[in-house]
């Protein structure tokens, strides 16, 4: 397990309640020992004005994901994780249902964390290819 101590979905899924993964209806689905996985409605919140999900949204998702996948790995007492840089590959268009995102780390250091997330349409197709990177950075007091 990679995680810094263990946690459950209800914890993740009250922190998204006053921010954006609440306003979007991002639902955390599942923690792994090394992945995080997610889900996000394809509906009015999350499309595009062409009725297919929105490239930012799924921006959205993937650094939802891979931020706290970031967290989670460190003492949240002491350090936060930032995000640095986000890259995506839209890859087929969504139109209805949900999208369901998976989160896993390509490299876990010190003071940069690399995560990779992979969305999926409800067929199971690819949707989208992302790539985070977090800074990991002490908390000033």
């Amino acid at each position: 397990m990679i995680w810094f101590k263990k946690y459950e979905l209800e914890m993740l899924n009250g922190m998204r309640n006053a921010n954006m993964a609440g306003h979007l209806g991002i639902e955390f689905l599942e923690i792994g020992d090394d992945y995080l996985k997610a889900r996000m409605p394809v509906d009015e919140r999350t499309k595009q004005a062409f009725g297919i999900l929105h490239g930012g949204a799924s921006c959205v998702l993937s650094e939802t994901l891979g931020s706290v996948a970031a967290w989670m790995c460190i003492d949240p007492t002491q350090y936060r994780a930032v995000g640095i840089e986000i890259n995506a590959n839209h890859i087929r268009p969504a139109n209805d249902g949900f999208v369901t995102g998976i989160c896993k780390p390509v490299q876990v250091g010190r003071s940069i964390h690399v995560w990779n997330t992979e969305i999926f349409k409800d067929d199971g197709k690819m949707s989208c290819a992302s790539r985070l990177t977090c800074a990991i950075k002490k908390i000033e007091s």
